[in-house]
């Protein structure tokens, strides 16, 4: 089993508030966060695009009301 090297993002800041993401050897793309680190989400890069891009455009900004 080979070793993750998880990168933190660089807009996480507090220590107990972080989001972390690894490009896996499979291609996949794996998240997870600092208060649940061993509850990881996989996906793929092209979902993960798509869902930065939904992000940006401002496509969720009614689920943060």
């Amino acid at each position: 089993m080979s070793v993750l090297n998880w990168q933190k993002s660089s807009y996480s800041t507090e220590a107990a508030n972080c989001l972390y993401l690894v490009a896996a050897p499979d291609g996949a793309v794996k998240l997870r966060e600092s208060d649940e680190p061993d509850t990881v989400l996989t996906t793929t890069p092209g979902r993960l695009r798509a869902l930065l891009l939904g992000v940006k455009a401002g496509e969720f900004d009614h689920l943060a009301q």
